[in-house]
C-alpha cells in the first residue's frame, strides 16, 4: 500500500497496466452488474437536477424506470447508487451507432450542455473508493469484461495511475496526483515491476 495524505491506495495503481478499450468491449462496465454505480447525495441531486438536460437521449426504459423510481436507489450493500433497466443498463446509458455504450450525463457534458462531467465513481473506474473514519482505501477492481484494457494497457505501456489521471485530480486534487506518481515511479524504480 501507498500512503498519500489521508489515503491508502494499493500498489495495483503502479503494477497494473490499464487503458480503457472502447472498440473491444463497446462500454459493458456500464451495462453489466447487479446494481447501479455508487452515487454520493450530492449526486443524485445532481443526476436529479439535470434530468431534463439528458432526458432525450435516454432509452424508452430508462425513462419508465426513472419514472416509477428515480435516478437511484439503495442497493442490497445499503450503497446507493443509479438506477437500472432490466437488473442491467444504468437508466443513464445510451448508444451511439453500431451499439457501442455511451453515458447520457457524459455525452451532454461533452456537447456543452451541462457543466456535471458524471459521477466520480463512473469517472474513477476501474477503482473503488470505500471512506474509513480516518482515511480513504483507493483500491483496482478487476473484472473479466475489463480484460481488453488490461491487454491495451500493457501493450501501449500506460499504469492505472497514469491512465486515471484526470478523474484522481477531479477527485483528490492535483497536489494529491503529484504526490502519488512520484511514490508510483519509485517503487517501480525500486521493484522494477
Amino acid at each position: 500500500m501507498l500512503q498519500i495524505k489521508d489515503t491508502l491506495v494499493s500498489l495495483d495503481l503502479a503494477e497494473q497496466f490499464f487503458l480503457c478499450d472502447l472498440d473491444s468491449c463497446l462500454g459493458e462496465c456500464c451495462i453489466e452488474g447487479d446494481a447501479g454505480a455508487p452515487i454520493t447525495k450530492e449526486e443524485y441531486e445532481k443526476l436529479k437536477e439535470i434530468l431534463p438536460i439528458v432526458w432525450d437521449d435516454l432509452m424508452p426504459q430508462a425513462q419508465e424506470e426513472i419514472k416509477a423510481n428515480g435516478v437511484g436507489y439503495i442497493d442490497e450493500e445499503g450503497d446507493l447508487v443509479t438506477s437500472i433497466v432490466n437488473n442491467r443498463n444504468c437508466v443513464f446509458t445510451c448508444y451511439a451507432p453500431g451499439g457501442m455504450c455511451q453515458c447520457a450525463i457524459e455525452k451532454a457534458y461533452r456537447e456543452g450542455r451541462t457543466d456535471f462531467y458524471k459521477p466520480i465513481s463512473c469517472h474513477l473506474y476501474p477503482l473503488r473508493l470505500t471512506e474509513y473514519a480516518s482515511f480513504t482505501a483507493v483500491n483496482y477492481h478487476r473484472w473479466k469484461i475489463c480484460k481488453c484494457a488490461e491487454l491495451l494497457g500493457r501493450k501501449e505501456g500506460v499504469r492505472v495511475y497514469q491512465f486515471l489521471k484526470e478523474p484522481l485530480i477531479r477527485r483528490f486534487g492535483k497536489e494529491w496526483y503529484d504526490e502519488l506518481c512520484l511514490a508510483c515511479e519509485a517503487y517501480l524504480e525500486e521493484y522494477g515491476k
